[in-house]
Parts: structure tokens; sequence; C-alpha cells
């Protein structure tokens, strides 16, 4: 896959990050124009020559490692290796999209990274949607020899391992030439870490997942609809022309496809499939809204300062509002979509609805699938927490230099956490749905039931 500063997608970010693809560099031109620019910068340029912060205006010298070690200070657990294999691709992208004034040696040394299955012990706990520095401080330290890299197992090139460097330069098996290397300019520190690679990486990660599940939640409503004989009349092109919202049209053209033709026996169906559409529909849209603002900034030069032309710019494009904003609406929409997957799960425990036994059971005052019900509503509690918006938040840091937080990196983190629970919720309505069309089975227990629907939602 080429990685050049453009074109980088979500789904393209999650298949590097699972090892489903390699990454080459097609082209340094952006990175290399703006590291010659920096080279020949005279005037005095924040965190090239002066502290960080509210260290701003103190002139430093030669204060590139210890910014570094400073900053790599996480905390928590270890974010899994494809959580940091998407960072590293994601801020492999931003600089070779120029901006940075980064040595662009370092490019192919990060690729190496990425294809030999090099990830930075990176922790959870660091940013607050101003710049991922810990979780890029500590990439750079593994650079320099300073920290160990995650390395794969011996033999193996493919990011699935997780077997530590031994913190003598090799990882367990691998030749000391082949752990990636490379001397980062003390001007180099802080625009190597002035970036929310590492938030942005989650970001990619969650709308791909979450995209896999929404579009499969169509076709468990499809197999709901059969199951209660609910009418498709909402779906018609008609109504959808009458309130023309994108999502909501796309989704109940699809369903619509998928539904037999026919009279329903009721007038009017509950709300979990006569409003299916419009709450679908509007997860869509804020899927894909979410979706386009983190595109942006996965391509996005959002340095601090930013190198362009033969000026250094002081700027804020490493605040995080955008994006924080767009998972606060993606988070609260998935929330939506839960709820009415298990108001249809109700009616399929119903027999006013589907002529069978309460609970789908095999024989009168049996459970059937009743536990279901339990499982769909812990889910979506979790859900309901999740959804809590971020950007109500702020802080003020750093003597009050930094008087402001997105906190896009919890909303991210938040995201890609939502994927299980929606994913169990969407699992007990297709388990229910499919009973309910092919016959009740003993009462017997669901785990095998659920586990294979929850395969089939992943796609």
């Amino acid at each position: 896959m080429d990685i050049g500063g453009s074109g980088l997608t979500c789904s393209r970010v999650h298949a590097v990050a699972h090892g489903e693809a390699r990454v080459t560099i097609s082209g340094t031109d952006r990175a290399l124009a703006a590291w010659t620019a920096a080279q020949r910068l005279t005037t005095v340029v924040y965190g090239r020559g002066t502290g960080v912060g509210a260290n701003k205006d103190v002139l430093v010298e030669q204060g590139g490692a210890a910014l570094l070690r400073s900053h790599a200070c996480g905390a928590g657990p270890l974010v899994e290796p494809e959580r940091a294999r998407a960072m590293l691709v994601v801020r492999l992208n931003q600089l070779l999209a120029g901006g940075s004034g980064v040595d662009p040696g370092v490019l192919p040394v990060l690729a190496q990274a990425i294809n030999d299955g090099f990830t930075p012990p990176v922790r959870t706990y660091g940013a607050i949607g101003t710049g991922d520095l810990t979780a890029l401080s500590t990439t750079a330290l593994c650079l320099l020899g300073e920290l160990p890299w995650h390395s794969p197992p011996t033999g193996t090139g493919t990011g699935t391992g997780s077997s530590a460097d031994t913190g003598t330069g090799t990882g367990a098996g691998i030749a000391p030439a082949a752990v990636p290397r490379y001397a980062l300019a003390d001007a180099d520190a802080l625009p190597f870490i002035s970036s929310g690679a590492a938030t942005l990486g989650d970001a990619a990660l969650a709308c791909h997942r979450l995209r896999l599940l929404l579009d499969a939640a169509v076709d468990g409503a499809a197999r709901s609809f059969a199951a209660v004989d609910a009418s498709a009349e909402p779906l018609a092109a008609a109504v959808q022309e009458a309130r023309p919202h994108p999502g909501q049209a796309v989704v109940a053209a699809r369903l619509r496809a998928l539904l037999p033709k026919g009279p329903s026996p009721r007038v009017q169906d509950p709300y979990g499939y006569r409003a299916f559409a419009q709450v679908h529909g509007a997860a869509m849209d804020a899927l894909d809204r979410a979706e386009a603002v983190v595109e942006t900034d996965l391509n996005a030069a959002a340095e601090n300062p930013l190198i362009a032309g033969s000026l250094a710019w002081h700027n804020g494009n490493f605040h995080s509002a955008p994006v924080a904003l767009a998972l606060d609406t993606l988070r609260a929409s998935l929330v939506q979509v839960a709820q009415l997957s298990t108001a249809r799960l109700a009616t399929l425990m119903n027999p006013e609805f589907t002529g069978l036994l309460p609970f789908l059971a095999d024989r009168p005052g049996g459970s059937g699938a009743l536990i279901l019900e339990y499982v769909a509503q812990d889910a979506l509690a979790e859900l309901r927490h999740l959804a809590a918006p971020v950007t109500t938040g702020t802080a003020v840091i750093s003597l009050g230099a930094e008087d402001h937080a997105g906190f896009a990196t919890q909303a991210a983190r938040h995201a890609l956490r939502c994927v299980e629970p929606l994913e169990i919720v969407l699992a007990c309505e297709h388990t229910a749905a499919a009973r309910a069309l092919h016959g009740p089975k003993p009462d017997t227990p669901l785990t095998a039931d659920l586990e294979t629907a929850r395969q089939a939602l992943r796609g």
C-alpha cells in the first residue's frame, strides 16, 4: 500500500494495523521541502530553539532528547499492537504530507517498523486531544534506542506478535540490524511528536469497524421484519422523498430491497420497525461525517509550528475539536441504533408478533431465548456510558499557557470500545430473529448461536 501524505482512509489504516497490508513510501518531496526550509530558518521557532508550553519564551540549546524523555510518561495498560501500528501509519502519512520539518530520513525507518511488526510500548493514558505527546515521545525514544520496541516473534514480520525487545537493541530472535533505529536530531524532537496520530489511529479503526456493524445491522433488521411480518410501508420511496435525509433514504432503499412484497397484518408497527430508517439513517449520516473529519486529519499537515514556504507558522491546527465533536455525535447515534435493536428483540419474544410461544421457547413455560434480553440490555447500558460527550469538558494546564482541550483522545478511545457492546446487541437480535424464522430450538445454551451471529456481523 502506497503512503504518500494523501489518500489515507480509515479502511486502509485498519488493513495496515491488522497486518493485512504492507506500506511503501510513494514520495518524500513535501517532507524534504519542509525539512530543507526548516534548516534555513533564522528566527526563533517554538520547540526548535525554545522550551514548550509555558516555557515557550525560554531559549534552550540541544534539548530535544530531554524533551522526549520528559514527555514519554504514559500510564495504564499498554495499548494493543494494532492500535500502536495504526498510530505509526498515521504519523508516517502526516510527515509525508509535509509541514513538520522532520528529517525525512526517519520515514523509511517508520515504514520498516510497520512492515516488520515493531510497535512502541504506548500506554493508554497521557493525552487530552491537543497532541499525543506521550505516545509519540515513546516512539521517538524507541527510534533512538533508549526504549525497547515490542517486536514480532522470530521469523515473522507480520506484526502479530508481542514479545518485547530486551533493551539491548535487539528484539527476541531479531538481528540487531533489523531493529528500527534512527538518530533524530534535537530539532526533530517536537516536530516528530506534535501530532494526534494515536487518537486518529483509534478513530480510524473505530470508524471502519462501526461501518461493518451498521451495514450488517440492516440485514439483521430485515430478518426481524420478516419474523414478525412487519410492514414495509414506512420504507416506501415516497416517504423518504418527503423528508430527504441521505442516510434515511439509503437505509430505507436497502431494507426495502431485502423484504418480501405483501401486506402486513398491522396498520402500524412499533418504532423499532416503523422508525428504523430514520434512526439507522441518522447513525449512518453521523458515521459518514465522522469518517470524513477523521480522514481529513489523517492526510493533514496539522503541525505546530507549520513549516510552509520559507516560514514557520505558529498555529492551533493540532486542536482536535472537529474530531471530538464528530465522534461524540457518532457515539450518541449508536445508542439509538442499539435501543431500537433491543425494541425489536422484545417483539421477537412476544407471541403477539411472532405467533410462537413466549421467548421463542420450544415448549410451554420454557424460557427459550429470554436471556438474550438481559445480555442485550447489559451491552446497551455500556453503550450509554460510552456515549457521554467529551466535548463538554476542558482543561487548563502548563501554567495557563494551554487553556483548552478537545479530548478527542477519549472520544476515539470510547468509539473503539463501542464496537463490542454494539456487536453484542445486534447479535442478540440476529440470534432471536433466526430462531423466530427457522423454528425454536430446545432450551440449550445460546452461547454458540450468539457467537455465530457475532462472527457474521464482522463480515
